[in-house]
């Protein structure tokens, strides 16, 4: 009997510590040569002008294949429509004003599920002003890519309204058409690669 005892509290001990060493939480880095941080918005109402940013970085943290949290800072300063004056207007007080708001920041606070569907709760801050933002994610399983490295990729898109985050430059036509349109498209296709061990970074 004393034997079947220490047996069972060994085995009780044993699927108790398996129990807690099962998918340690794991951190990713973007990588900025495989991610685009784009946005699009109405001109006069008759075309779409698109433009990204340049420079950025972002982690995320995975359970195995479950996303975590995430965290992005973008630099404003890199902005990029493909036209230097109009970019120059941009990093300015009539938009981002990049001089005073150098960065536009996101950190998560929760991850929610709609059926199949992910989607990344947090705080998104622009040009000084702090609001909660809701991310739809499609996110892929982890793969090793040829190197050996581990990688993630991560696909959202949504919609802000600039004037929401102080963002008011531009009237109506005579029209009565926005010349600058408020609703601004957000689109990030991202990758993200596994960090290495403590141990390991060095190497």
């Amino acid at each position: 009997m004393r034997l079947n005892k220490v047996t069972i509290t060994v085995s009780i001990a044993a699927t108790l510590l398996l129990g807690t060493t099962g998918h340690a939480a794991e951190t990713y880095t973007i990588d900025p040569a495989h991610t685009r941080v784009g946005f699009a918005v109405r001109h006069f109402g008759i075309n779409t002008v698109k433009g990204r940013f340049n420079e950025f970085t972002g982690k995320l943290t995975l359970d195995g294949d479950t996303l975590k949290e995430a965290t992005a800072t973008i630099q404003v300063q890199s902005i990029d429509t493909g036209v230097k004056q109009r970019d120059d207007h941009l990093r300015s007080p009539d938009f981002f004003d990049a001089k005073s708001h150098p960065t536009i920041t996101f950190t998560s606070k929760r991850v929610e599920k709609s059926g199949d569907q992910i989607i990344l709760v947090g705080d998104f801050t622009m040009r000084g002003v702090t609001k909660e933002l809701r991310l739809p994610l499609t996110l892929s399983k982890p793969l090793k890519d040829p190197s050996g490295a581990i990688r993630v990729g991560l696909e959202t898109k949504t919609t802000i309204n600039r004037r929401d985050y102080g963002i008011s430059y531009g009237g109506l036509l005579e029209s009565g058409v926005a010349a600058v349109g408020d609703e601004v498209e957000i689109e990030i296709n991202a990758e993200a690669v596994k960090d290495k061990p403590a141990g390991e970074q060095s190497k």
